[in-house]
């Protein structure tokens, strides 16, 4: 059994469970934890006990364990690229270039352990200094998602660490295995006991410990709009910190004047790659009538062409859907959109394959109405659908007609309208002439609206929450 990990012990859990390859359900990765509230309590108290040596410890040190795991993963990318996908269901590429992105971000904040600034001022009043710095907030909950099981803990985990917080990391409960393999090179990277801690377990019992541990200075948290606001209520009754990245329902607009073949590759690498299952997935093709048509037909042939297959498999393009559960929510909103009068152009179907698992054909639906439910609530699967827009004017309101606002983008070959929608756009990232989904490491991520909460990840805005900011005044 792969256990958690608490003040620098790897320990049993109360029970376990089976981590299942969503490609061969036959296929049973290992049997992980799954703790209690008091293991989750145990894992707060080892962090709190670690913070004061570690906050005010070597920087050198501190930088050193983070490059530690930087190297490891990009060493060993091929090797834990083959357990995300098998656990998780993205291709084999996807699955390695995830790990490799992960290291990237180890590596980046290895770096920002060294650059962190502070500010000296003239104070207004004569024989005063002022200094402006910043410190570690303390404690730091993480609760990541299961479609991104190692770049996500990455993005987190990282900053936290960087700037001298100590972390309880919960992993989503489907994917237990990446997490376990990242926080076993993190047990080996140099951090004293306590300082990093892995607990693995269902949300209900560990999550809901980081919400009311009084010794948890902040929660970051990554999942549903449901759980997000959950957190927020919870942790804003003792007033700790909160950051929350939660749901999106991207548009991507398609001009008249857009390069046809270029939309069409945005529209399928945002909105089906990774299987649709991202945040960022581009499952609202808002497209102008003039191409319209074509644009639908050429979508047609090339989502027909995807091969669907198992994730490990060479050639494979969309790999399965990660659950039996998401699945069914899959097939529930093909059979709305249907009955909501959408038009089902290709996919949607069930695919048998050697081996027995999650797989679906990649969906379009045509004739969508913006009222409709397939094209208001996010989906999370390879399921999209086509919005007929009149003007720029029309499809701009269009996208911008949502509760979310995490990504956006914009097909065309117009400056004006480029610029316009850069700005214009109700969204925390915009694109122009590529997919809404694939942001880089070391800039900003979030987004407006219902997506996000809280300052920005990754990159040096991490700081921004991971840090929290002193001014000291001292007298000549």
């Amino acid at each position: 059994m792969y256990r958690n990990f608490i003040g620098g012990e790897w320990v049993d859990a109360p029970a376990a469970g089976p981590n299942v390859n969503p490609s061969d359900v036959s296929d049973v990765i290992g049997e992980y934890a799954r703790a209690d509230a008091a293991q989750a309590v145990a894992a707060i108290e080892a962090a709190r006990a670690a913070f004061p040596g570690w906050s005010t410890g070597s920087l050198q040190a501190r930088a050193d364990a983070l490059e530690k795991v930087a190297g490891e993963l990009l060493a060993r990318r091929d090797e834990l690229g083959n357990l995300l996908s098998r656990e998780e269901g993205k291709t084999l590429a996807e699955g390695i270039g995830e790990v490799a992105r992960a290291g990237q971000i180890f590596r980046f904040f290895a770096g920002e352990v060294v650059r962190q600034r502070g500010e000296r001022v003239a104070s207004v009043r004569p024989g005063i200094d002022v200094e402006v710095t910043r410190e570690p907030v303390g404690v730091v909950g993480i609760v990541t998602p299961w479609n991104f099981p190692v770049a996500i803990p990455a993005w987190k985990i990282a900053p936290a660490l960087a700037y001298g917080n100590c972390v309880v990391f919960k992993p989503a409960d489907l994917v237990p295995g990446s997490a376990w393999a990242l926080a076993e090179i993190i047990s080996r990277a140099g951090f004293p006991a306590g300082v990093f801690n892995l607990v693995m377990g269902p949300g209900s019992r560990v999550g809901q410990a980081f919400v009311e541990h009084p010794a948890v200075n902040a929660i970051t948290f990554t999942g549903s709009v449901g759980t997000g606001r959950r957190v927020l209520e919870g942790a804003a009754r003792r007033m700790a910190k909160v950051q929350l990245e939660m749901g999106g329902k991207n548009p991507l607009v398609v001009l008249d004047d857009a390069d046809l073949a270029q939309a069409v590759e945005c529209a399928v690498q945002g909105s089906y790659y990774s299987t649709g299952q991202r945040c960022t997935a581009s499952s609202r093709l808002i497209v102008q009538k003039g191409i319209l048509p074509r644009f639908v037909d050429a979508m047609k042939a090339r989502l027909e062409a995807l091969v669907v297959d198992d994730a490990r498999k060479p050639g494979t393009q969309i790999g399965p859907v990660v659950d039996p559960s998401q699945l069914d929510v899959d097939l529930e909103y093909l059979a709305v959109g249907r009955a909501e009068g959408a038009r089902l152009v290709c996919g949607g179907e069930r695919v048998v394959r050697a081996t027995d698992g999650y797989y679906l054909s990649p969906a379009l639906f045509a004739d969508a109405a913006p009222t409709m439910r397939i094209a208001r609530e996010e989906i999370f699967g390879p399921v999209a659908c086509v919005i007929a827009a009149d003007s720029y004017e029309h499809a701009l309101a269009l996208a911008n007609d949502t509760e979310f606002g995490l990504s956006s983008g914009i097909c065309t070959t117009s400056l004006k309208h480029a610029t316009h929608f850069k700005r214009a756009s109700q969204a925390g990232m915009v694109m122009v002439n590529a997919p809404t989904a694939g942001v880089d490491y070391h800039v900003p991520f979030g987004g407006r609206k219902g997506s996000s909460y809280g300052p920005r990840e990754q990159g040096s805005h991490a700081a921004e929450f991971f840090t929290t900011v002193k001014t000291a005044y001292t007298a000549a």
